[in-house]
């Protein structure tokens, strides 16, 4: 117990510190991704002039590994563009282009995955495109791919656990900060493990009960 008290307790602000950046990372570059992956369907599905713009983009981002997209995004960027200036922006922004290119495809696959037919019905009774697509097509499509959505941002968690080689001082940066200052790993990164094991395990629940609370809004939709 003395070194997990030593190692784990007595450094717990330093872990929390760092939960929270992770935290924050990973919910804007799950925001970001859901975003930049909509776009990249849409652009793909109905805008033809751009199509080879958004298939070269998503297939890059997908093909692309994280740990290169970071040092990418991070070194790179403020050269040609002159952003990101931190590295905190860098993190998130790397870690939502590359879910955004596995976002795009599944977006697509949901949008295709709707009958035709329900759009042209829509049309015919006097409904716009996009009324269509918002009344009709969004939310059956939201259904579909709830659970790879949720997937998704699991994937950016572990994922997250990269963003320490850019200097971000998330929780994997903290924990090894830590073990650096003590030269005992084996405490602190199990506990370092678990916490990243409750953290999925949360944002899986959550996942679940946002998919269920669509399930019961939209009755037989669902079903």
């Amino acid at each position: 117990m003395g070194n997990w008290e030593r190692l784990v307790w007595n450094q717990r602000h330093l872990l929390l510190d760092g939960l929270v950046v992770t935290a924050e990372i990973c919910l804007v570059a799950f925001l970001a991704a859901i975003l930049g992956g909509l776009v990249l369907c849409l652009v793909r599905l109905y805008v033809p002039p751009l199509r080879p713009v958004a298939i070269a983009l998503t297939e890059f981002f997908r093909a692309t590994p994280i740990f290169v997209q970071l040092l990418w995004v991070n070194y790179v960027w403020p050269e040609l563009f002159g952003w990101p200036t931190a590295s905190f922006t860098a993190a998130w922004l790397a870690l939502g282009l590359q879910s955004s290119g596995y976002l795009a495809e599944t977006f697509r696959a949901g949008i295709e995955a709707v009958p035709r037919g329900q759009r042209e019905a829509g049309i015919a009774a006097g409904m716009s495109g996009a009324l269509v697509f918002r009344r009709i097509v969004l939310p059956q499509v939201l259904l579909m791919v709830a659970p790879s959505i949720v997937n998704q941002f699991t994937v950016i968690v572990k994922s997250s656990t990269l963003v320490s080689v850019i200097t971000v001082e998330d929780l994997m940066f903290q924990s090894q900060k830590i073990v650096n200052t003590y030269l005992d790993p084996i405490e602190i990164l199990t506990a370092t493990a678990a916490i990243y094991i409750l953290f999925v395990f949360l944002v899986s629940a959550i996942g679940k009960a946002l998919a269920d609370g669509l399930r019961n809004r939209y009755g037989l939709a669902a079903r």
